[in-house]
């Protein structure tokens, strides 16, 4: 299996199409224990790639691979076995909002045997711990900021003890220093832990942090898959508009934060 399929995800030759054309020919991979950053303008494909890991979603023609396993023709029930391996980090956290934070961590629980009452405070008290808001436990998403709705997902997902994250937009929405928090986390996943992950974000910074390798998508294809130096030096016109784009945004933001500019009586907005 492992000879067939050597890396851990990987798109081979994978065509979707809705009203267009979303993927067209998509190939790339993630190998144990890496990054890769999904990145490109909104519409190209970027969750309708992580839907096709998942099983959510299955390809009109090419191959998915997950978990070393050919996922591409599997049933329902053959596709939660993996799932158990492979878990996702929505971007509005799917949290049930009736449920306490530590009940929402418990129902990841609740498909193992290995935990009586007083292990599952133990795991749910750890996560938190793990993702740096340990003082949680008895709130209720609903009275939760976004990105510690977030890190709530993660520490979630982590309660199925999953060997790789899928993350949909992890930064998307939260202030500055959550999103700083939430790529620290990240950062501690992969590094401690070795977990394996996607990631679809439009954060550069959150990039350049995690991500072995990046693919951008744009117009359907694959404009690029490798590693992050590779992509500032391609010459594909669309690569380079984002990254200017993107140079464009934080720089107005700068602007807007900046010191002196609020001497002058400029205000900074908000969000």
């Amino acid at each position: 299996m492992a000879e067939e399929f050597p890396h851990y995800i990987e798109f081979r030759h994978v065509y979707k199409t809705f009203d267009k054309p979303v993927l067209v020919d998509s190939n790339f991979y993630v190998d144990s224990g890496q990054t890769v950053a999904i990145i490109g303008r909104s519409g190209v494909g970027k969750s309708v790639s992580l839907g096709h890991i998942m099983g959510f979603l299955k390809p009109d023609s090419g191959r998915v691979v997950v978990a070393h396993q050919d996922i591409t023709e599997m049933s329902e029930a053959e596709l939660n076995k993996v799932r158990r391996k492979v878990t996702m980090v929505f971007q509005n956290g799917a949290l049930f909002d009736s449920l306490t934070v530590a009940e929402n961590i418990q129902f990841s629980l609740e498909l193992r045997e290995d935990f009586d009452e007083k292990n599952r405070n133990d795991i749910v008290n750890g996560l938190l711990e793990l993702v740096g808001i340990p003082d949680t436990a008895e709130s209720y998403p609903a009275d939760l900021p976004v990105g510690y709705k977030r890190a709530v997902a993660i520490a979630r997902a982590l309660a199925a003890e999953p060997e790789c994250i899928l993350y949909d937009e992890p930064t998307t929405m939260v202030d500055p220093i959550m999103s700083d928090h939430l790529t620290k986390v990240m950062l501690k996943l992969k590094k401690e832990l070795h977990f394996t992950s996607v990631v679809v974000t439009h954060d550069l910074d959150l990039l350049h942090r995690v991500a072995d390798r990046v693919v951008f998508l744009s117009k359907g294809n694959i404009a690029y898959f490798g590693p992050l130096d590779g992509l500032y030096k391609s010459p594909n016109e669309d690569i380079q508009d984002f990254l200017e784009l993107d140079k464009v945004i934080r720089g107005t933001t700068l602007a807007e934060d900046d010191p002196f500019r609020k001497g002058l009586g400029g205000v900074a907005s908000e969000g």
